[in-house]
């Protein structure tokens, strides 16, 4: 039995078999139903934990809502025109296509890469 006064520190197995930089403190967080499925879908809008959402805004860290799946779509759809693109310009470069018909070709494709953002702006 410790004396009066002091105080006694006792380290639960979990805070003793995690190394220095983990995370050791715990937190009781009460929160009305309101406030939690708000923690919950701003956390999952940022493709985060709710620890690791809330751990970034006590540290004053940016937290970032993930773009929609049609960005990403978008995203990936332009990087193939993009690949198309390179392979028309190397293709001239070499002598093997023909520049006009190549012209005409990336001119397509840049016209589909603005009709793709266009329709991503508008909805």
């Amino acid at each position: 039995m410790p004396p009066t006064g002091a105080v006694l520190l006792r380290l639960t197995p979990r805070e003793r078999s995690v190394a220095p930089t983990k995370y050791v403190y715990e937190i009781c967080l009460r929160l009305n139903e309101k406030e939690a499925r708000a923690l919950k879908e701003k956390a999952k809008q940022c493709g985060l934990s709710k620890s690791a959402y809330l751990r970034r805004l006590i540290l004053d860290q940016p937290v970032k809502v993930r773009p929609p799946e049609a960005i990403h779509k978008l995203y990936v759809e332009i990087n193939r025109i993009g690949t198309n693109i390179n392979q028309i310009a190397r293709a001239c470069n070499a002598g093997v296509a023909d520049p006009g018909s190549a012209a005409a070709q990336a001119l397509f494709l840049l016209q589909k890469v603005y009709a793709l953002m266009e329709g991503a702006a508008s909805g």
